[in-house]
């Protein structure tokens, strides 16, 4: 038998081709895995402008009012509904499930331990980034494909202290308010279920709540929530604050600071019950 023939050796113009593709294929690999440090860079410069331009005058305390206002008392009624439900949740799984074991009188303090902790900061940050939160990007982005944010560089006004800082700081001090507003509905929520609907009884419920969980629970839920608030609406303003693209980009740019601070939230969530149990990261 003949051997075959040997196979025609490649041509200088597919190996040029082989190795653009083999460059193309290394530099997106390249970006994808710095990518989210180029992110993180970006956020911690923002944030260190915010706080550089947040302490020097001139301070707009109207600018500061309005964005409390958008922020806390326009995501009321989505936080207080969103804490019905998940309280009722919590009761109609918990009730049930202790039960089992005679253990039901515990429900109320094990709602309030998972709302404190937990529930409330987690929740109430999620509801305030899907309305807030993309509210923000979508603002901001129209400003800036638009040149009014350039145009308030024309007039001296700087864009991070008049847009940025007010918004910083209106999430750092109302989502505790948010929050401790879950925390309160949601329990309101988990007793009418437990008591109403599960016959649990009402003084039970109140006297468990009352004596396990205490003023430690409450607070690391309100340290959670001063961090996520932080964390939701610098990069909702870093997502929005750099769009580009036009009203495409502005799209873009919202979806990435809904996903973004979803993510964060979950993993500054570890992050901060490891620092304040003390069991470190990892």
């Amino acid at each position: 038998m003949s051997d075959a023939a040997p196979s025609a050796p490649a041509t200088p113009d597919e190996t040029s081709k082989l190795r653009a593709i083999a460059r193309d294929a290394a530099d997106w690999l390249l970006k994808l895995l710095l990518s989210p440090f180029v992110e993180i860079g970006a956020l911690f410069r923002l944030l260190w402008e915010a706080v550089f331009w947040g302490i020097r005058p001139p301070y707009r305390a109207r600018l500061f009012v309005e964005a409390m206002e958008f922020i806390g008392i326009g995501s009321i009624f989505l936080v207080s509904l969103t804490a019905v439900f998940v309280g009722g949740v919590l009761a109609l799984q918990l009730v049930d499930g202790f039960r089992d074991f005679g253990a039901e009188n515990q429900t109320g303090a094990v709602i309030g331990l998972a709302l404190a902790r937990e529930v409330g900061p987690v929740f109430a940050a999620l509801m305030v980034t899907s309305r807030a939160g993309s509210a923000m990007t979508t603002e901001l982005g129209s400003m800036r494909v638009t040149n009014q944010i350039d145009a308030l560089v024309t007039m001296a006004v700087n864009p991070v202290q008049y847009l940025v800082v007010p918004r910083l700081v209106a999430g750092l001090v109302m989502l505790p308010v948010l929050t401790m507003l879950f925390n309160i509905v949601g329990v309101m929520g988990a007793f009418f279920v437990a008591v109403s609907l599960l016959g649990l009884d009402p003084g039970v419920f109140m006297d468990r709540l009352k004596w396990l969980v205490d003023w430690d629970d409450v607070s690391q839920g309100l340290i959670k929530a001063m961090v996520f608030g932080v964390a939701v609406t610098l990069i909702a303003c870093r997502q929005g604050f750099y769009a580009q693209g036009g009203a495409a980009g502005v799209g873009r740019a919202t979806n990435r600071a809904v996903v973004q601070s979803a993510i964060a939230i979950l993993m500054l969530d570890y992050l901060v019950t490891s620092l304040v149990l003390g069991q470190g990261f990892f």
